[in-house]
């Protein structure tokens, strides 16, 4: 059907009545920019492309034309409602690091695949703006060209810390986020400035260096990019530093001071399942592909697929110090997968005393906020 846009009767009691729904559908935040609201965007993102930051991400090149201008994604776009859902843990979730028979899974992936609960409540949300103001609608939920982050911070919800995520003083960085375009002409909100400040917990947590300079990240050396985006081998030099975490990396988002304001996660889905909280790397080295299934089923880690978990199994195991896991990490080495197979070698020779050089790169100078 033909694309309409329009001005709504009362523009500010309309966006007050949607800040309301987002209220009730568990969002904790809301704002509203126009699509041209971030005009550096583009070349931060050729930037970070030149500099090959994006690793084997290859989809960032692809549609980076729709990335680096919203207005581009859908021209007749007047308004993005940019809307942020706390996810934030109980607990701080660096205390399973020291459990190295254990694994780390990120906060986000112990529960429910948020694509699941935040998309239909946005959808929801996207019904009601249309029955009240008319006009048109697109949803998206990191599923499409979009740069939520920067999109966020010109609608006033928080600024991209030094770690590149987004975190604002009413909620923290535990969010995750999702937009509404819209044909309608809503006001927008005033961007949120950075306020930082000298903190520089963020970077000094990370482990393997993944900022080469404040608000600035290399996904080549961060860790939530090698276990879960990156499919070959992990650099020899950088498995060591991964140390049990499996399935991503919350150290820069548990450092941040801001998260003394977190609020706690409306939906119980988003809550961890007991089976995905420190569970033990012998059970996961044993699991074959109905197992994997099963117990990840319904969650992000099941997205990448058994033999690119079971690698990063192995790269725990050898780390663990654990002869007891020996076992485990042969069977690893015995998979038909090759970079499973050899993942799992390399743990058989951590265990049995072979060295690898570790390495941490520096940070550098202040440089402009990551694209990502």
């Amino acid at each position: 059907m033909p694309t309409s846009t329009s001005e709504p009767a009362d523009p500010a009691a309309l966006k007050a009545g949607l800040a309301g729904q987002a209220a009730a559908e568990g969002f904790c935040a809301m704002g509203v920019t126009s699509p041209g609201a971030i005009p550096e965007a583009g070349a931060r993102l050729a930037g970070f492309l030149a500099a090959g930051h994006h690793g084997t991400m290859g989809w960032m090149e692809r549609r980076a034309d729709w990335r680096g201008d919203p207005a581009a994604l859908w021209p007749a776009a007047r308004a993005v409602v940019m809307l942020a859902e706390s996810y934030a843990p109980g607990d701080d979730p660096r205390a399973s690091l020291g459990r190295p028979a254990a694994g780390a899974i990120s906060v986000y992936a112990r529960g429910r695949d948020y694509h699941d609960t935040v998309k239909p409540r946005l959808k929801r949300l996207a019904r009601w703006l249309v029955a009240a103001g008319g006009g048109e609608v697109k949803v998206f939920v990191d599923t499409a060209p979009v740069m939520e982050k920067p999109l966020a911070q010109a609608a006033g919800l928080g600024w991209q810390g030094k770690h590149t995520n987004l975190l604002g003083r009413g909620f923290g960085n535990w969010v995750f986020l999702g937009a509404i375009f819209t044909t309608l002409a809503l006001p927008p909100d005033a961007p949120e400035p950075e306020r930082c400040g000298s903190c520089t917990a963020c970077l000094d947590a990370c482990p393997t260096a993944a900022f080469p300079a404040p608000f600035r990240l290399d996904a080549r050396r961060c860790i939530s990019y090698l276990t879960i985006e990156h499919a070959g081998p992990v650099d020899p030099v950088l498995r060591p530093l991964l140390g049990n975490r499996i399935f991503g990396c919350d150290d820069c988002l548990a450092a941040c001071p801001w998260n003394k304001f977190a609020v706690a996660a409306r939906d119980i889905r988003l809550a961890a399942r007991a089976e995905l909280v420190e569970p033990p790397l012998a059970a996961l080295a044993g699991l074959d592909e109905a197992g994997f299934r099963a117990r990840f089923a319904g969650t992000p880690v099941r997205r990448i697929g058994r033999a690119r978990f079971l690698r990063n199994v192995a790269y725990a195991i050898g780390n663990s110090g654990d002869p007891g896991l020996l076992a485990a990490a042969a069977r690893l080495a015995a998979e038909p997968d090759p970079v499973l197979a050899e993942a799992g070698a390399w743990a058989v020779a951590r265990l049995r005393g072979g060295g690898v050089r570790e390495g941490r790169e520096g940070a550098s100078p202040t440089a402009p906020p990551s694209p990502i």
